[in-house]
């Protein structure tokens, strides 16, 4: 369809102007019984899983360093003495041998990480509520608020409860109350399937829950207080019990001895006394005002609207995601997209651990893949979206283990491949493990680090902050650079500088020169020779890379006319791997684009196409990205269609990928890194500009003919407004940060607008 954009006005913008707050609630209506329909809360350092019970209710909480483990380092002293010869292996075609020996002199120590924890529960039992006599029942999570809200009837009493995790307080806080006075009774018990835990009953409201993750170095507590209006509260035994209360408020605490990644000193007890003595006097009222404004500040910022839902529309969330595919419901895309901020902002804040696989929720002590950060793609997943969804500081704590590893890693590099720099294989935990774990053949990886600073470099694109970008960026990005400056070696078969021992993840085991590892290398390079030049340093080692980045070995096109995911020319058009990593340079990185590379453009959609369209829950959102990429807006939509398909519930056998109930993505079993890679790839139908132009409405599917976005960012400083009509952009409102020009691709037209700080330019079609 031709469009045509010209320029209308340009004139200040001021940056206090901000959209009314967007609507967006999961509701049921009845209480969870399964973890994965419960609802999560969340202030990047404390979560809580609510369950919505009625004369019985659990709350399982999380605190994000409750983890198994010890500091200590994880590199294999001298495996750097088997590199050479691993490497001859793989050249000589003897993968197995290769694996063999990797296996037992190339891998980390111990061999596995350490995994993140459930910390506890409160349980509370209601002896006044008969849970057969329960009416009007609702329960729901307002995004724009943060809080989970239950409401029923019971014996001619309407109750309420609402939750929420405050990060201005620090807190979980728990409000009860009912429309009759005198009706809240309860007992409250705090327990945890930690060994070794203990209570104590520092006064006559408040429980304390101690102890010490088994056979590790965390010690925790857990500190309890109830206030009430009305009524009496007495702590005895294991339990606090509140009876015939006007209205009660639970405060919860938790903290550990955790510090650093190498030290472990703190006093988890001080850290709760000093929480709750800062809200001493603090009501609910003002517990939930200050949680409000705080999280207002964050979700409020983006708006969007892909068209009004029927009837639908009003049925639980668990229905509406039933019958997703019936159509009729682009307001379920919407709350998917919002759902993704909103854990973001409940997972990860400035000063908090970054969101690992489960973001900070988790109720097992023995979770899949030990819940920790996984970066051969789930970790990067989960931050694709922040930048360009308005809520850039959220990376902070991403930037900050950055900072860890590319500490730890320097060990891991010396040892390991007797190399500069620093190297981060495939996961991490929290003690910043940077060596190869669980087996070779899919373990060494080196390139996890690598990808992880690409969000180092975006964040300064869309920011423009050169002191981020001298402080914090440049030494971590050099320091992945000069590693694999050391690292590449030169294939005697073709002449081209190359990557391994290696894995193109998690697929086709050891080999020499997985495509992606390239592709990831280049765009290194490319970022830290750009970084270079804003900063005006390091001359001598820009010209190093440029010279390193054009020797390396160049994408491939086969026999099928697809993109190779190795060297060797042995894509199998059978193979229906969740990885799809050969494709990484057309997302998230982009060397490969429709008009700059329009060969290998083709041969990726081979591939995806070769790939097909199932595969886990991050894997349908990748690929969600990638079609998106391909300027592809049906076979996008197609892949969200299957991406909110209902799994893990008894009203559906669909076992594979999809979405719970309370819309967590279903690797299966839940990984978070669906839900934030959804988020993205609604972003990147509607705007895409990682070549440097912006392009609006690239993939819009048919599905959403008409709509708005209100508050998203872009690459140059720019934020973005637009609304579209019949899959035609009406107007576009581009508003300057940083005073750049924007270059605006409509068609074969590229148009340019110089702007200055504070200016809007607003572009319509006709």
């Amino acid at each position: 369809m031709k469009k045509c954009l010209f320029l209308v006005l340009l004139f200040p913008f001021s940056a206090a102007a901000q959209t009314s707050d967007p609507s967006g609630t999961l509701w049921y209506d009845e209480p969870a019984v399964q973890w994965t329909e419960a609802l999560p809360i969340g202030n990047g350092r404390l979560g809580a899983m609510v369950f919505g019970g009625t004369a019985r209710e659990r709350i399982q909480f999380n605190e994000e360093t409750v983890w198994t483990g010890f500091p200590h380092a994880y590199e294999r002293k001298g495996a750097v003495a088997y590199l050479d010869r691993l490497r001859a292996l793989l050249l000589a075609g003897k993968q197995e041998e290769a694996e063999r020996i990797a296996q037992i002199h190339f891998m980390s120590v111990p061999l596995r990480q350490m995994s993140y924890q459930s910390f506890g529960d409160l349980r509370l039992t209601f002896p006044t509520i008969d849970s057969t006599d329960v009416s009007s029942y609702t329960r729901e999570l307002r995004l724009s608020e943060g809080i989970v809200r239950t409401e029923f009837a019971s014996g001619g009493v309407l109750y309420t409860r609402k939750v929420l995790s405050s990060h201005p307080d620090q807190v979980i806080a728990r409000h009860l109350n009912a429309d009759a006075g005198g009706e809240i009774t309860f007992e409250l018990r705090p327990t945890s399937r930690h060994r070794g835990t203990y209570l104590t009953s520092p006064g006559p409201d408040v429980l304390s829950l101690q102890g010490r993750v088994d056979m590790g170095a965390i010690e925790f507590e857990a500190r309890v207080e109830v206030r009430v209006a009305g009524g009496d509260v007495a702590t005895a035994g294991d339990a606090i019990t509140v009876t015939g209360a006007d209205e009660a408020t639970i405060l919860l605490a938790g903290a550990t001895n955790f510090v650093s990644y190498n030290d472990v000193s703190a006093d988890p007890v001080r850290r709760n006394e000093r929480t709750l003595n800062a809200i001493e006097g603090s009501t609910w009222d003002e517990i939930r005002d200050r949680h409000l404004s705080d999280h207002a500040g964050l979700f409020s910022r983006v708006e969007l609207d892909l068209g009004k839902s029927g009837s639908i529309r009003l049925q639980p969330t668990d229905d509406r995601i039933l019958a997703f595919r019936e159509g009729d419901d682009p307001d379920l895309a919407e709350l998917l997209f919002q759902y993704g901020r909103y854990l973001l902002i409940a997972s990860s804040r400035p000063g908090s651990q970054p969101a690992n696989l489960q973001g900070i929720w988790n109720d097992s002590n023995q979770p899949p893949w030990e819940s920790k950060w996984t970066v051969n793609i789930n970790t990067e997943m989960n931050y694709w979206a922040a930048e360009a969804v308005n809520l850039a500081e959220l990376t902070d704590p991403l930037f900050s283990m950055l900072e860890d590893v590319s500490e730890s890693g320097r060990a891991t590099a010396r040892e390991m491949y007797g190399a500069r720099g620093w190297v981060l294989h495939h996961n991490t935990d929290l003690w910043r493990g940077t060596a190869p774990i669980n087996a070779s053949d899919h373990g060494i990886w080196p390139t996890g680090g690598a990808w992880l600073s690409q969000h180092l470099w975006w964040h300064y694109e869309y920011g423009g902050d050169e002191e981020f970008l001298w402080n914090r960026a440049y030494p971590i990005m050099r320091g992945a650079a000069l590693f694999f400056a050391d690292y590449l070696f030169e294939d005697p078969r073709s002449g081209y500088l190359v990557s391994g021992p290696s894995a193109s993840p998690e697929n086709g085991g050891l080999v020499i020169g997985p495509t992606m590892d390239h592709q990831i290398i280049r765009e290194l390079f490319g970022n830290v020779i750009a970084a270079s030049e804003v900063l005006g340093v390091d001359s001598d080692l820009r010209e190093r890379l440029r010279d390193l980045r054009g020797r390396i070995a160049p994408n491939r096109i086969g026999r099928l006319g697809q993109l190779q995911e190795w060297l060797e020319d042995i894509d199998d058009p059978e193979n229906k791997h969740r990885h799809v990593s050969h494709l990484w340079g057309l997302h998230p990185g982009r060397e490969i684009t429709r008009r700059g590379t329009p060969d290998l453009f083709a041969a990726a959609r081979k591939s995806l196409e070769y790939r097909g369209d199932g595969g886990t829950g991050w894997s349908l959102a990748w690929k969600i990205n990638f079609w998106a990429r391909l300027h592809d807006g049906d076979h996008a939509y197609r892949m969200l269609e299957n991406l909110l398909t209902l799994t893990g519930s008894p009203r559906t056998e669909y076992n594979g990928g999809g979405v719970y109930a309370n819309l967590f993505d279903a690797h299966p079993p839940f990984q978070i890194d669906g839900n934030f890679g959804a988020t993205s790839g609604i972003v990147e139908m509607l705007v895409q500009d990682q070549t440097g132009e912006i392009e609006l409405l690239p993939a819009l599917p048919s599905a959403w003919p008409d709509g708005s976005v209100h508050g998203l960012r872009l690459r140059g400083g720019f934020d973005l407004d637009m609304e579209w009509r019949a899959g035609r952009l009406v107007e576009a409102v581009l508003m300057s940060r940083l005073g750049n020009t924007a270059r605006v691709r409509s068609g074969n037209i590229v148009r340019e607008y110089p702007t200055e700080i504070g200016q809007r330019v607003v572009l319509q079609s006709n």
